[in-house]
């Protein structure tokens, strides 16, 4: 059953006129005549009889009309809908990012945005890159801020868009009270002899690599993951961490956080990935340049 045919059938009962019908809709009467035809040929009845002045419903005409409305207001309805998730007075936005991209680079994106279009629904994962990704492909989320550090796996770019967003340094966490807290550059080797905190894989293996480089083998004495629990062993004088800059404006005052000379400095990469093959949704098109920018004020 064609909706046309509904619509011009609807306009037909209102007005009660073939006439008066096609006039407001535009068509010639013999136009609307076809299609009240072809109504009723699909339905195998008569909708309408034909008077001497104008038309009136029959029974079978009066009880599809209840129909035709319903089912041209759900039309309506969900043309309206889709209106909204396109021009982003609806929707959802579901974000992934790991943790110390939400110390600063994430909440200026999703402030702005969130100004911008106030009424798309925001959520937010938190986890690892490799779990980000594996809920990308999964369609539990939308986008992830995920991050790829020195000699680590690359991302599969052919299952994953990567838009970069950012070269992130690894800073020295040092306690405040640290003989080499005021030290404006560090080199590693001068670390040597000093134990680390480090728990997470990526960082593990990052730490390592780099050391090794300088000619040591690092002493990891408290295998901790998280950010904010690192700081804490740090700030007891526990041992020294590798911090990434985005991780910098969350940082305790009672920690100090020093560059690595260029040459010893590991350098993860921030992308934000998304589905290679699915095409980007409306709210995704719109918070990519929040991103973007977010990630250009925090490297200035």
């Amino acid at each position: 059953m064609d909706t046309a045919w509904l619509e011009v059938f609807r306009e037909v009962a209102r007005r009660g006129s073939l006439t008066a019908a096609a006039a407001a809709l535009g068509y010639t009467q013999s136009a609307v005549s076809r299609q009240i035809a072809a109504l009723e040929r699909d339905t195998g009845t008569r909708l309408l009889d034909r008077l001497a002045r104008g038309v009136r419903l029959t029974d079978d005409g009066r009880c599809l009309l209840g129909h035709a409305e319903a089912v041209l207001d759900r039309l309506e309805t969900a043309r309206g809908d889709l209106a909204a998730l396109r021009t982003l007075d609806a929707g959802r936005l579901r974000v992934g990012a790991f943790d110390t991209a939400e110390a600063a680079l994430l909440p200026r994106a999703l402030a702005a945005f969130r100004a911008e279009y106030p009424r798309v629904a925001l959520s937010l994962t938190e986890a690892n890159t490799p779990d980000l990704l594996a809920a990308l492909s999964a369609g539990e989320i939308d986008l992830a801020i995920v991050s790829v550090y020195p000699g680590a796996e690359a991302i599969d770019r052919t299952r994953y868009a990567l838009r970069f967003l950012a070269e992130d340094p690894l800073l020295v966490a040092l306690a405040r009270t640290h003989p080499l807290a005021g030290t404006r550059r560090l080199r590693l080797a001068d670390l040597a002899a000093e134990s680390w905190i480090e728990g997470n894989p990526a960082g593990a293996n990052t730490l390592v690599a780099a050391c090794l480089r300088a000619g040591f083998q690092p002493r990891v004495d408290f295998p901790v993951r998280e950010w904010t629990a690192k700081q804490g062993f740090v700030a007891a004088g526990l041992g020294l961490a590798l911090v990434p800059r985005l991780g910098a404006s969350a940082a305790r005052a009672d920690i100090v956080l020093v560059p690595l000379a260029p040459e010893d400095a590991p350098v993860r990469v921030i992308h934000a990935a998304t589905p290679r093959h699915a095409g980007d949704a409306p709210a995704v098109a719109a918070f990519l340049p929040h991103l973007g920018d977010a990630a250009r004020r925090l490297a200035r």
